[in-house]
């Protein structure tokens, strides 16, 4: 069993373009838009909706089976894709992400306007990344733009004027040329740079839980190896890291050669050429520690967070006073883009607050150069609609201390306030598994290329009180 088939709606609802669908009738397509677009208006905000949709059989003499429509948002921009029978929505859902990926590698940026000018593109993308039964065809980028051209004003000249110009560029270029010549389905054939060069970037996210007496409940750390290849003809790579016992749960793009990994814990492949996402992984900081099977050290799989909050809110009748205090733990970097949510309850409103900068950090200067001495780069906001008081920090220097002072009223006897604060925070040139890249060899090649490894970390941590 396949997917039905892919549709992509407006803003408004209105559906911009469609994909073949197995069903033979033409109804189906266009219950699934009238199911989400009736969810929509029901629900107060888009986000309230399920993202699988469970849909009735219009007809149950004809079709007795029902359906459902799985569905995700991008932009200005909703796509759908309905499934019937034995299909796992996750299926539905990883297609979507990646056709979003292709198109952004396509058209850059992804809106209604984009997709209305580039039609005829968006179409054949359908037809070649999707079959007739409904199963994930070709999706590798590489090998689809030797099938369909990214859009351009000299190919819409040329199509205008009925000449063809996939059959121009591929004349003359001997038998291994056109679409499929290469014998890597991720690379194309006969790749030239001027300048060899490839890039690494370990991306690190940490998703914690602290209870309200600093202990840490639940934290997990998820990353990622993205690179950006610019190397001639057809590289071969093998990439080795210091540390690679941090890593589990690995999940590879289709270049890396597992066996290797599995025999070596090294990287062997032939990269793709420009960006894409060499693997996937979870830090597991166990794996390093001196009995990784003790019961103990396994129930306390944790990472360190590196900040503290110290909160004292009061209650009053019709109001509330707090004091939330953020600290940094690190000693070499900054927190950068630090923002704190705090959910006042419904009612809440008369909101004031006073920011100040404690001890710690001083003569810390950032990246860009700018002191982060004083309350400068600190800021607050308060949405009424959500009820969300928001305390913005561009640049927390290591082992400084930020407070914010305030008060508010409510309708309601009684405040409400959540009793959980929500930091995100990200942080430059640093991971929280401390990986690290050996060396990386490059053979079947000539030349010697430019290699380049940064790191840097993002979190979301929910702190209660």
């Amino acid at each position: 069993m396949g997917l039905d088939g892919i549709i992509i709606l407006d803003n408004m609802g209105r559906p911009i373009i469609q994909s073949g669908f197995r069903s033979s009738s033409t109804a189906y397509p266009l219950l699934h838009i009238d199911t989400v677009n009736k969810a929509l208006q029901k629900a107060a905000s888009p986000k309230e909706i399920d993202p699988v949709l469970y849909i009735a059989p219009y007809n149950t003499a004809d079709d007795p089976k029902p359906s459902a429509c799985c569905h995700v948002e991008c932009g200005d921009i909703r796509m759908l894709c309905p499934i019937s029978g034995d299909v796992d929505p996750l299926t539905a859902f990883a297609f979507m992400q990646t056709f979003i990926d292709i198109l952004r590698e396509y058209f850059g940026t992804l809106s209604v306007a984009t997709l209305r000018d580039n039609f005829d593109v968006v179409y054949q993308l359908f037809e070649e990344t999707l079959d007739a039964g409904g199963h994930p065809l070709t999706t590798s980028s590489n090998a689809l733009r030797d099938i369909v051209l990214p859009p351009s004003l000299l190919n819409k000249l040329l199509n205008v004027t009925g000449a063809n110009l996939t059959s121009t560029m591929n004349s003359g270029l001997g038998h291994a040329s056109g679409p499929f010549s290469s014998p890597i389905p991720w690379r194309k054939a006969g790749i030239r740079h001027a300048n060899n060069e490839i890039y690494f970037d370990i991306c690190e996210e940490l998703k914690a839980i602290v209870n309200k007496h600093g202990t840490t409940v639940t934290s997990i750390v998820r990353g990622k190896v993205e690179a950006n290849s610019k190397l001639s003809g057809t590289p071969d790579c093998l990439l080795t890291f210091t540390n690679s016992k941090v890593l589990s749960d690995c999940a590879f793009h289709p270049c890396v050669r597992l066996q290797r990994w599995t025999r070596d814990r090294a990287l062997s492949f032939v990269p793709p050429d420009g960006r894409f996402t060499l693997f996937d992984y979870r830090y597991s900081p166990s794996a390093i520690m001196a009995n990784p099977n003790d019961a103990a050290i396994s129930a306390r799989d944790n990472v360190a967070i590196p900040l503290a909050l110290k909160t004292n809110i009061d209650a009053e009748d019709n109001g509330a006073s707090f004091d939330v205090t953020l600290s940094s733990r690190l000693s070499t970097h900054a927190l950068e883009n630090v923002e704190v949510e705090l959910c006042l309850g419904q009612g809440a409103g008369g909101i004031k607050c006073a920011l100040s900068r404690g001890l710690g950090g001083g003569g810390f200067i950032n990246a860009s150069g700018r002191s982060a001495e004083g309350t400068a780069g600190a800021s607050w906001s308060y949405d009424s609609e959500t009820t969300v008081l928001q305390w913005r920090i561009a640049i927390v220097p290591p082992s400084s201390s930020w407070s914010l002072r305030g008060s508010f009223t409510t309708s309601a006897r009684v405040p409400r306030p959540a009793h959980a604060i929500v930091v995100r925070f990200e942080i430059s040139s640093h991971t929280f598994s401390a990986l690290k890249v050996d060396q990386l060899k490059v053979t079947q090649e000539q030349y010697k290329p430019y290699k380049g490894v940064r790191g840097r970390s993002s979190g979301v941590v929910e702190w209660r009180w």
